[in-house]
């Protein structure tokens, strides 16, 4: 077979569409990574204008139940209410700084009867694996809290609650717990609270959480590039077979003859220097 008529062959018109597959599927995956980018630029954008904004009242965010869209994540509230202690629960399975603990959650009964769930912050595991030692108490009476919104969370599954203990923050599971209208959509994390108690967890947020958007621009690009390196493949494999498959055509003679002459006028290393003297004294 002469010429370029063997590209045509079954086996290699496979080699191609291989190619092409490959590259299909690298660019797809690094338009995933520039998704990804730009959802966590959104995410960081989103924190730098809530974290630390001006604490506005609960219902003037929320005004129902149900009502709280994400770009609402970390916007700082105002509530005045009773926890409610008798309803409090523990999430298990937080750690905080490579120590296991719990998340205390105690809902804030509000003046109209709707309650909202405070994540008041986190205790460590006690003696008991399965328990905190202690849980610091709420303070009594009427309080005014400033939280932090965060949308629940969802379920996980094989996980259920235990007596006083919840695997997830899972705002529905939670109203079917303790009753009453729940503000289901989003709960609070605690950043400060007036009449401050003797004792508190520790606080759940002090600061921002770091920003980072990740690799994903270089994992964008080195997809890029391996779509790249498949074609280059292909190309250096069929101009192999081309040049193994016509070595007796006088004019791809002519033209190795003159890759093996540019080849030598190339300056030689020392290492190629040694390599062809061992090959010959071999």
């Amino acid at each position: 077979m002469k010429g370029w008529r063997f590209a045509f062959s079954r086996r290699w018109l496979g080699y191609i569409a291989f190619a092409i597959v490959f590259a299909i599927a690298c660019g797809g995956l690094s338009a995933w990574q520039l998704a990804r980018s730009k959802e966590a630029a959104a995410a960081n954008a989103l924190l730098d204008a809530n974290f630390n904004s001006q604490p506005v009242p609960l219902q003037q965010v929320m005004p129902t139940l149900t009502s709280f869209s994400r770009n609402q994540e970390w916007k700082r509230v105002t509530v005045t209410g009773t926890y409610v202690t008798d309803d409090e629960l523990l999430v298990r399975n937080r750690p905080l700084n490579s120590t296991p603990g719990f998340e205390v959650l105690t809902p804030l009964r509000l003046a109209d009867g709707s309650l909202f769930i405070v994540d008041r912050g986190w205790v460590p595991t006690g003696n008991r694996t399965d328990a905190p030692d202690s849980v610091p108490a709420a303070p009594g009476g009427e309080v005014t809290v400033i939280a932090r919104l965060k949308p629940g969370e969802p379920r996980l599954e094989g996980r259920s609650g235990i007596g006083d203990q919840v695997a997830t923050i899972e705002l529905p599971d939670i109203h079917a717990r303790i009753g009453g209208d729940v503000y289901t959509a989003a709960y609070g994390l605690l950043d400060s609270q007036d009449p401050s108690p003797a004792s508190a967890p520790t606080p759940t947020v002090t600061a921002a959480p770091t920003q980072d958007e990740g690799l994903h621009w270089s994992y964008m690009i080195q997809w890029i590039i391996f779509a790249l390196i498949g074609f280059f493949g292909l190309g250096y494999a069929l101009r192999t077979e081309y040049r193994k498959l016509n070595e007796d055509d006088p004019a791809e003679q002519a033209r190795a003859a003159e890759r093996e002459r540019r080849k030598s006028l190339k300056t030689r290393t020392d290492a190629e220097i040694e390599d062809d003297l061992l090959e010959r004294w071999s």
